[in-house]
């Protein structure tokens, strides 16, 4: 028998597309990209079009495991082009029943809570999905009734959010629908062409009709490669561009006096403070001629509609919550918020407004717990494990993250992590470079294999993601195995027992009125709704008019005005406007003389984080262990393309393979993101980044990195 299901893919990243699933006999036989979707447009990224090789690829992890040998023992995948035979396998693992596992961990967890207190157990997820089911909810509702610590999830984008939210009050933005109607527009830190794929036609169509198209960037990306004019910046110094142009906009009379008046707060303040950014002073920072920098902040201010696609790459810099900030202004002050195809682009995210209280019932709590439970930064893993007391982690709960992969400080992080009196538990789909130290392994399902509710943070439609195949082997989804341990613990709380209807119904049982009209028999049967903008862009009709979220105002912060004046931002000890503070680690820091080059620990083009990073078919698209240099810096420090090099700072060394190719300006280097046990040396990227927080947000600095090159052939 076959049929198509809808579901909707749930990977971090902007477009959270609509699919759909053909099923033949109870196997998954198609992937394809929804027609219907107005984003979508029926094509999927290269990624997700191979989804059939990651549900049924034979390295899923099928059955609960049990390690039986020293951690740091892989299980698969062994190396590059090599894989762990059947036998190491079995002398790492011990395949158990799903009651043998449960049991163990409620039997540990009890241990440990009752010699160490509950915050002795710490939760470790992040992006693995957003769906909101299996992204957020009975885990959150388990280790609160737990008491465990509680997990600061600001890896990825905290520092922009708060910077973006500091100035505009919530995460809104620009629909891409829009940027067809754009003239100018502005990629800054924003592979679109890669990673925000089907933001692309867009552009393209907006391309044909005139408009130009601007990059950003310090690496240049498949988007800066596509670009009409490619500026290349140097590393963390977005903030002092921003406010060179917006020096040359209010200096030369270019802002919309009428719409700053009524809608923008700190104005005055913030034209004295752009007085000292001239672009005469930025360029040196910035590496940008001071004539370019006039000629960007011109054309932006008069070149009309404007819209600025803002992506993540800014905000991991020591000051990337400040830069984010700074950009976030410039349409404030040139009223572009009012025009179709005007404003800018971060997230859509806050838009959704889903009854996450309900999700997440932050309400529970033991009885036994006096205080609330401390707070632990997942970007400061490794200082956790290794130093963290009163009392010490003594069990790690690690689902929808990898982070012997994607956390900084890698070397730490692992010390930790093979702590013989560390009791970790991990849920995932494959073996992992973080399996490799679990004493218990989970199996995960894939999106394909359980429903969920899915928002998104580049478009504004809500989608129900229905439910494909079974699960194979005996894969449960993350809802499954929380709602399992609570029982286990003897939490009988009514909401462990809520079904995945009733768990959707109740996030959708908000008090967000663009979520009016939209319920999950709505959502089944439509399968992607856009939210209700009424008297804001949604019509009677059904098809929809843009939505502008700040064309007259509206903006969410206290004052209720676009605040270019930050009173939040002084009581953190900042500058309540804005400033550029060169980050220690750059070539305009103080950091530089032992290590002279800027990394840029960048995320492969073809993987998502360190998802995908295993997978045959989706591997043979990305070149790996590669540093990309200058030809400048390649030549004076004798290396030539093709040869290993030995990168290294205080923190580690890795060993790649020299690709002098132009991707990046003299005086920074780029390395990609990839599982450790499949580089040199087991080692990752991360060896060389630190746990140092950003200015806004704590988020972690991965551009903020100094290190040296030598060529491997004169080592001994």
């Amino acid at each position: 028998m076959k049929s198509v299901v809808k579901a909707a893919c749930p990977h971090d990243c902007p477009d959270a597309c609509g699919v759909l699933i053909t099923v033949e006999d109870g196997r998954a036989t198609r992937i394809q990209g929804d027609p219907e979707h107005p984003v979508t447009q029926g094509f999927l990224c290269a990624k997700v079009a191979k989804y059939l090789d990651r549900v049924y690829s034979p390295d899923r992890v099928m059955y609960p495991m049990r390690r039986v040998a020293a951690k740091g023992t892989p299980a698969a995948n062994a190396g590059e082009g090599a894989r762990a035979t059947q036998a190491e396998s079995a002398q790492a693992w011990r395949r158990i029943t799903w009651d043998e596992a449960l049991d163990e961990i409620a039997s540990r967890f009890r241990g440990i809570v009752s010699e160490f207190g509950s915050e002795a157990i710490l939760p470790y997820s992040y992006g693995g999905t957003l769906g909101a089911l299996n992204g957020g909810s009975m885990d959150r509702r388990f280790f609160g009734r737990l008491g465990a610590s509680q997990l600061e999830r600001a890896i990825c984008s905290a520092a922009g959010e708060a910077g973006l939210i500091s100035v505009l009050g919530v995460k809104l933005g620009t629909e891409p629908e829009q940027f067809v109607h754009s003239r100018y527009i502005i990629a800054w830190a924003s592979n679109i062409h890669g990673n925000n794929v089907h933001l692309w036609p867009f552009v393209e169509e907006a391309r044909r009709k005139g408009a130009k198209l601007v990059v950003i960037d310090p690496y240049r990306t498949r988007t800066a490669a596509c670009a009409d004019w490619y500026l290349p910046i140097n590393p963390g110094t977005d903030g002092a561009l921003a406010l060179a142009m917006m020096h040359v906009i209010i200096g030369e009379g270019l802002h919309d006096a009428d719409y700053v008046a009524k809608y923008t707060l700190g104005f005055d303040a913030l034209g004295e403070k752009v007085k000292a950014y001239s672009p005469k002073r930025v360029a040196p920072w910035t590496g940008i001629a001071a004539e370019d920098i006039r000629k960007l902040a011109l054309e932006y201010a008069t070149v009309r509609p404007s819209v600025i696609r803002l992506n993540y790459g800014v905000q991991r810099s020591e000051g990337g919550g400040m830069a984010t900030r700074a950009i976030a202004m410039l349409p404030c002050i040139i009223g572009s918020w009012k025009e179709v195809g005007g404003g800018l682009q971060m997230s859509t995210s806050g838009a959704f407004g889903l009854n996450e209280d309900a999700l997440r019932r932050p309400d529970l709590k033991p009885d036994t717990l006096q205080h609330p439970p401390r707070t632990v930064n997942m970007v400061e893993l490794g200082k956790a494990l290794n130093t963290l007391s009163d009392p010490p982690l003594k069990a790690l709960f690690v689902y929808n993250s990898n982070p012997a992969a994607v956390c900084p400080n890698h070397n730490e992080v692992i010390r930790g992590l093979k702590r013989s009196d560390l009791f970790t538990v991990v849920h995932e789909q494959f073996f992992t470079d973080t399996t490799d130290y679990a004493d218990i392994v989970l199996p995960a399902t894939t999106f394909f294999e359980h429903k969920d509710l899915q928002k998104a943070y580049g478009h504004y439609y809500l989608q129900v993601s229905d439910q494909a195949i079974e699960p194979l082997g005996e894969c449960r989804a993350n809802v499954e195995v929380f709602r399992a341990l609570a029982a286990r613990m003897g939490f009988d709380d009514p909401c462990f027992s809520e079904s995945i209807d009733e768990m959707i119904d109740g996030a959708l049982d908000s008090s967000n009125l663009w979520l009016n009209g939209i319920n999950r028999q709505r959502l089944e049967q439509e399968q992607q709704v856009r939210l209700n903008f009424s008297g804001q862009g949604s019509v009677a009709s059904g098809r929809s008019e843009p939505f502008l979220p700040f064309a007259n105002g509206n903006f969410r912060t206290p004052s209720g005005k676009a605040e270019l004046y930050s009173e939040a931002i002084k009581a953190q000890g900042l500058d309540p406007v804005a400033e550029f503070v060169p980050p220690a680690e750059s070539r305009n820091g103080g950091e530089r003389k032992t290590f002279p080059l800027e990394l840029l620990a960048r995320k492969a083009d073809n993987f998502l984080n360190s998802t995908f990073s295993n997978l045959p078919s989706v591997k043979q698209m990305e070149e790996t262990n590669l540093l990309e240099m200058h030809s400048t810096d390649a030549r004076a420090r004798g290396i030539k393309d093709g040869e290993t090099v030995r990168v290294y700072n205080q923190r580690g060394e890795i060993f790649l393979q020299a690709r002098v190719d132009g991707a990046v300006q003299t005086g920074v280097v780029a390395a990609r993101l990839n599982w450790a046990k499949l580089g040199p040396g087991f080692r990752n990227i991360n060896v060389l980044t630190s746990e140092k927080l950003s200015d806004l947000g704590n988020s972690a600095t991965f551009y903020s990195v100094l290190v040296e090159v030598e060529s491997a052939k004169s080592l001994p």
